[in-house]
């Protein structure tokens, strides 16, 4: 059974820096694409980043390029989520997304096979 468990959110003044964590169990890890998606109250679920079974490819969305990177230990079957330069904007609940494939670097989330059950990051201004 897979199990994602993701940390590390928080409270955080914009401008700041926070890093999330996902741990994966259940599966082989280097076998998963893995992403990070959000939800802010009242939207719908979107993407973050993704990154590839090796960790040598990644993938952002617009509003984030250039200020968060994601990463893969695959020794520690862990990804991370560096978030830097922070925003209001980017407040929301934070997922971590396995996909059961090396194919692609999916930006959809009906293309994630398993979910975390989410991190809450609030940035004040």
């Amino acid at each position: 059974q897979v199990q994602l468990v993701e940390s590390g959110g928080g409270l955080v003044q914009a401008g700041g820096s926070l890093r999330l964590s996902c741990a994966f169990s259940g599966r082989t890890f280097s076998l998963n694409t893995m992403g990070w998606f959000r939800q802010a109250p009242g939207k719908e679920r979107e993407f973050v980043a993704a990154i590839s079974c090796s960790g040598s490819s990644t993938r952002y969305s617009g509003s984030v390029k250039g200020r968060f990177t994601i990463s893969r230990d695959n020794t520690k079957n862990t990804i991370y989520l560096q978030m830097n330069s922070l925003k209001t904007e980017d407040t929301a609940v934070y997922y971590c997304a396995a996909k059961s494939s090396c194919i692609g670097l999916g930006y959809s989330a009906f293309e994630y096979d398993y979910w975390g059950q989410g991190t809450q990051v609030t940035v004040s201004s």
